[in-house]
């Protein structure tokens, strides 16, 4: 598969979550007294759209770079990946319903507490995924 689409499969499945966690935060929303979801269930569902857009624009760099596909796809991947990890903390943290700040020390998952550079690590790690997955697509698209 080429990394475009993988990027429009990303893309697609994004979209579908956007689009579950709308029923989801609806239906939150009509059960509430104060007519609200949880404020994660709104981070999944907004963030989820978002990132399916995010994913047309990944496809569309990849599919103009220059680099070889492994390399596009390894960059279009690891950006996704991210993404994925991202709405599925969100969408955890909406069913738990445990904290309204994931980046709150201590950091809380559920009743738990995780040790304190686990949050630090999992965003360096998203920050360099995310923003050098993109360089290097943008990257190919520029010696075009």
């Amino acid at each position: 598969m080429t990394a475009a689409e993988w990027a429009l499969w990303g893309g697609g499945l994004f979209f579908l979550t956007g689009l579950l966690t709308g029923v989801w935060k609806y239906w939150q929303i009509a059960r509430s007294e104060k007519s609200r979801a949880h404020y994660y269930v709104d981070v999944a569902h907004r963030a989820s759209l978002m990132y399916a857009f995010a994913c047309l624009v990944l496809e569309r760099f990849a599919a103009l770079s220059v680099w070889s596909n492994a390399v596009n796809t390894a960059a279009v991947l690891a950006s996704m990946l991210f993404f994925a990890l991202a709405v599925g903390s969100y969408i955890l943290h909406g069913w738990l319903q445990d904290t309204r700040n994931q980046l709150q020390s201590p950091h809380r998952l559920g009743s738990a507490h995780l040790p304190g550079g686990v949050m630090t690590g999992f965003m360096v790690l998203l920050i360099a995924a995310e923003v050098g997955g993109f360089l290097v697509l943008f990257a190919g698209f520029a010696v075009r």
